[in-house]
């Protein structure tokens, strides 16, 4: 059987593969907006408990970020379809876990699991797509996918809002995830294909020295079959294009961290409606979503570099402008900066990896990516949470995340460099 490469050879299981991380990101979505604005009255959260409050997204984000890792290096051994169904499995609790919490120690739990779902199955939809599409196609794949995973989140956002408003939080939320997670799991039974052969046939071709030019900086002294260790080494600082990328995207996480806590909490107590509130940070997540159509396949033509370093310093003016604005449409058009710079560098920090990535090791060093992005809401959880404790006020925390974006896209712009083959291609002794 030969295997062909590119979206539209493979536009059935590439659109199967989108259908699956729109279901994983409207699995994220209903524990955004709901769950962190009703804290205090339905979970029993007391008032200004900073740091009990962010617990769950810290859980959340120490989870994912192993499992990230854990999920690229098993999917190079068991395949990416076996990973994605156990993802599904792990989820089901989920929403029997919410609908029965008597405390907010079970609402913790519910986010580890999501940690383990996340980690699972969001990885595996974005490494099985970039196994089948072409090298000149994976800003637009990468954009795409996260551009499915966003709309999820955000259209998660705005519905179960509207569910807590008429059933109630718990049946809502109920309801809402148990369609959701059934489908994920059913669609993957049925339709889903494994696409480790794809990553496999390609890297038989560059053993075999069948590449054509341009040929992807990859970084060198590694081995080649490298193990875990000497991946992780490599990916947090041996090379620094790639210690920059994996520090950028551990920050940027800081932003969705500080959304998903505090937004919630900050609008509701600025007298907006529950529905308001799951309007305005929806507006965040679908600029983010659907501006990525945009900017993924921008990268591919003019490179990724300036896009994230741009993005970096966009999303923290955002930020800021939450705190300096005062109305319902301030804090939507501020969101939507930050969900416009958000869409500027999340999916081409991820193609900046896959390009200077062997097929041999990339799903691993994605997995270790996103082991260190997705770390980013258990390390920034920890910051805001300690900024706005010791403070006293919320707002300390929105500007520990505006200061932080800024220095890590100086760090990013720095150490970090153009990784696209095409603008920067290896030389010919590589």
């Amino acid at each position: 059987m030969i295997l062909e490469y590119g979206i539209r050879p493979n536009l059935q299981q590439f659109l199967h593969q989108l259908l699956q991380v729109l279901l994983v990101g409207l699995t994220i979505g209903m524990m955004r907006t709901v769950v962190p604005a009703l804290a205090e009255s339905e979970f029993g959260v007391p008032r200004n408990s900073f740091m009990l409050l962010t617990s769950f997204v810290v859980a959340f984000g120490f989870v994912k970020g192993v499992m990230n890792f854990v999920a690229g290096r098993f999917s190079e051994r068991v395949g990416r379809r076996k990973v994605l169904l156990l993802g599904w499995i792990v989820a089901l609790p989920i929403p029997l876990l919410v609908w029965y919490a008597p405390a907010w120690h079970w609402i913790v739990l519910a986010t580890v699991l999501l940690g383990i779902n996340q980690g699972l199955t969001w990885s595996m939809t974005q490494t099985a797509k970039l196994d089948i599409t072409r090298l000149d196609e994976r800003g637009l794949t990468i954009g795409l996918n996260e551009f499915a995973g966003y709309a999820g989140v955000a259209l998660a956002g705005i519905v179960t809002a509207q569910l807590a408003a008429t059933l109630g939080p718990r049946v809502g939320l109920l309801i809402f995830g148990l369609i959701v997670i059934g489908s994920g799991l059913l669609l993957t039974l049925l339709w889903v294909k494994d696409t480790l052969p794809w990553a496999q046939a390609e890297a038989a071709r560059h053993r075999q020295g069948t590449i054509p030019d341009p040929r992807p900086r990859y970084p060198v002294n590694v081995s080649a079959r490298p193990g875990s260790w000497e991946i992780f080494t490599l990916m947090s600082w041996r090379d620094r294009r790639l210690a920059a990328i994996s520090q950028a995207g551990l920050v940027e996480k800081f932003v969705d961290a500080l959304v998903w806590v505090f937004y919630p909490l900050f609008l509701y107590r600025q007298g907006v409606s529950l529905t308001a509130v799951g309007w305005i940070i929806g507006t965040y997540g679908l600029v983010w979503g659907a501006a990525q159509l945009y900017t993924g396949r921008l990268s591919d033509r003019v490179g990724r570099h300036r896009l994230n370093v741009l993005g970096m310093w966009i999303c923290g003016a955002g930020v800021a402008m939450m705190l300096m604005l005062e109305s319902v449409e301030g804090w939507t058009a501020a969101a939507a900066l930050t969900g416009f710079g958000m869409a500027l560098l999340y999916p081409n920090l991820s193609a900046a990896v896959a390009d200077i990535s062997h097929p041999d090791w990339r799903g691993s060093a994605i997995g270790i990516y996103r082991f260190w992005r997705d770390l980013g809401y258990c390390i920034g959880g920890l910051g805001l949470g300690l900024a706005a404790q010791y403070s006293g006020k919320m707002e300390a925390a929105f500007w520990f995340v505006a200061m932080s974006m800024l220095v890590s896209g100086a760090v990013l712009a720095w150490f970090g460099e153009e990784t696209h083959p095409r603008l920067n291609p290896a030389g010919p002794d590589k």
